[in-house]
């Protein structure tokens, strides 16, 4: 088989990175040549390849995911926003522009053909394409020059899913209210919806399924349970407030982690390992008190250094640090969180402000570079019980060290620093190495007297677990083979367009961003009212409200339900 699907969500969050990688493992299950794809990605969690591009870490997990290396091409722009009104433009895996929102959109043009060329490159290597759109597909004020959602579906001919998550509520209205707010030419691309985070018995939500594969004439390809602790790297900072399971500890002490929440915090994936052994507590604070009381303190890695730095400051995390290196408590600092660890910090690339002192807990200055350092380096940790250790960098500042012992051992040299009980790094994803992880702890655990004890399963082996366990609740929870009908042949002719009659109501764009038509207007500049594109559905308005009674839906949900699995009471 060969085709493409893009995931959409009703909004940030709706779980479209998950369902990209369950799909994509499931897939890879059967055999079928798959990679993932997401035009647009705005994060600050990225990751960075065997050939030296950084590209969203979601687009990496899902690469895992398929059973294949991610690449470049799976993820052609990254945003990573600097400031609160600029934006680092990531293209094809290395640095391209600082811009603002303005500016972005004016380099859209620009970038689109780009987006497609990557596209269509993977089309050609791989059978199946799954891409992820981003953020919500009816975000009607940036549609005109939209690359990610339907002026990308558009321009590549892509049928979409549309994922809500019902957890948050409203899923009824934020399904429909979406489908509604595209333009007609947009409205024929989505091919049906799905049900993400269900709690609860599948027969309470059963007629309200009906009623909207009545109401919009499409179907619902399933309905994925809510599961606690999939362990599955976030993209942004709303996963930070997400609760972290505790798992139970070996021996009779937990471990406390505090890590300072940082305004532009980078790469927090990099405690997700932390979390996963037995009796470590891993807790994103902006409380000093927690900081100081915790048994190890992490300052994380962050996209705007000295902006951060401030922020800290502004907050007293500032004294909490010093009173822990005065202290002699375990604390760590990584990529950016390792160069406010140290004292100068020279900064003319991501910052205003070019010379400011860092905290002076490390004997160490850096200074910051246009170029950006991309690269995937190995070593060992002498103090550590050279423990192996591997790695990755992003960052624009080099860090020199003036005294002190190193951290790492590598094969050209040496990285990092540690003065007494306080530690740095430049390299994120230390931690997931697990000889060095559990060395750390135990010496945190030592440190701290606690009877703390690691488990024996590898992190790498707890990450296949779980993408195996996306794998499971896509098999069992979605109509693959309707599915499968709709990646091949793309969305039905003839799906119903739902009309748009608000006063005042003015569509920005549909599609012509990656080179498609503008829609239909009206004399008055609204959208028309369309009739459905093929065989007309009922019109529930005309015949008044009982016709939305579950037993008047059946017929018509019976005929636009995929095949396959039989819906209750069908």
């Amino acid at each position: 088989m060969r085709g493409a699907l893009l995931v959409a969500g009703t909004h940030s969050d709706a779980g479209k990175s998950v369902v990209v990688a369950g799909l994509c493992r499931w897939l890879a299950r059967k055999g079928v040549r798959v990679a993932p794809f997401k035009a647009q990605n705005m994060a600050l969690n990225s990751f960075v390849t065997r050939e030296g591009a950084e590209i969203g870490r979601a687009q990496a997990m899902q690469a895992a995911a398929a059973r294949i290396e991610p690449e470049a091409a799976m993820n052609p722009i990254l945003l990573k926003p600097s400031a609160e009104r600029t934006t680092q433009v990531v293209v094809r895996g290395k640095p391209w522009a600082t811009a603002s929102a303005r500016s972005y959109g004016g380099m859209k043009r620009e970038l689109a053909p780009i987006v497609l060329d990557s596209l269509e490159d993977l089309r050609s290597r791989f059978d199946v394409v799954v891409c992820e759109g981003a953020g919500s597909p009816a975000e009607i004020n940036l549609r005109k020059n939209d690359l990610a959602n339907m002026g990308l579906a558009r321009a590549a001919s892509l049928p979409v899913l549309l994922v809500g998550d019902i957890d948050r509520g409203g899923l009824f209205a934020s399904l429909y209210g979406t489908l509604a707010l595209l333009s007609p030419e947009d409205q024929a691309l989505l091919a049906g919806f799905l049900v993400n985070k269900f709690r609860g018995d599948p027969a309470v939500l059963e007629p309200g399924l009906r009623q909207m594969t009545g109401l919009t004439g499409r179907p619902f390809f399933g309905t994925l349970p809510f599961v606690r602790g999939l362990g599955i790297d976030g993209e942004d900072s709303l996963a930070l407030d997400a609760p972290r399971p505790l798992k139970p500890p070996l021996g009779r002490d937990v471990l406390r982690v505090a890590v300072a929440r940082l305004g532009r915090i980078s790469n927090f994936t990099d405690f997700d390992a932390l979390a996963h052994e037995p009796g470590v507590s891993v807790r994103f604070t902006e409380s000093p008190g927690e900081l100081l009381d915790a048994d190890l303190a992490v300052l994380p890695g962050t996209k705007a250094t000295v902006d951060d730095l401030r922020l800290l400051r502004s907050r007293g995390l500032d004294r909490a640090f010093a009173e822990r290196a005065r202290l002699g408590l375990p604390t760590l600092g990584i990529c950016g969180g390792y160069q406010m660890l140290g004292g100068k910090i020279v900064d003319g690339v991501e910052s205003n402000t070019p010379r400011v002192p860092g905290l002076g807990l490390l004997p160490v200055e850096t200074t910051f570079e246009p170029g950006k350092v991309l690269a995937r380096p190995e070593g060992s940790a002498p103090g550590f019980g050279d423990a192996p250790v591997s790695g990755y960098e992003i960052h624009h500042g080099r860090t020199r060290l003036l005294d002190g012992t190193p951290l790492f051992v590598t094969g050209t040299g040496t990285e990092g620093c540690r003065a007494g009980a306080i530690l740095g790094t430049s390299w994120h994803g230390v931690l997931e190495s697990d000889a060095f992880r559990r060395a750390l702890l135990a010496w945190v655990a030592a440190e701290r007297d606690l009877d703390w004890r690691p488990g024996e399963e590898t992190f790498a082996a707890a990450r296949e677990a779980q993408l195996e366990r996306l794998g499971d609740l896509v098999e069992e929870n979605v109509d693959g083979e309707a599915l499968l009908r709709v990646v091949e042949d793309g969305a039905p002719s003839g799906l119903p367009i739902l009309g748009r009659q608000a006063s005042g109501f003015r569509h920005q764009g549909s599609g012509y961003g990656m080179g498609a038509a503008p829609a239909e207007q009206g004399s008055n500049g609204e959208i028309p009212r369309h009739d459905p594109v093929g065989p007309a559905r009922p019109n529930f308005d005309a015949n008044g409200p009982e016709n939305l009674e579950p037993q008047n839906l059946k017929p018509v949900a019976r005929s636009l339900m995929p095949s396959g699995k039989p819906k209750p009471d069908a």
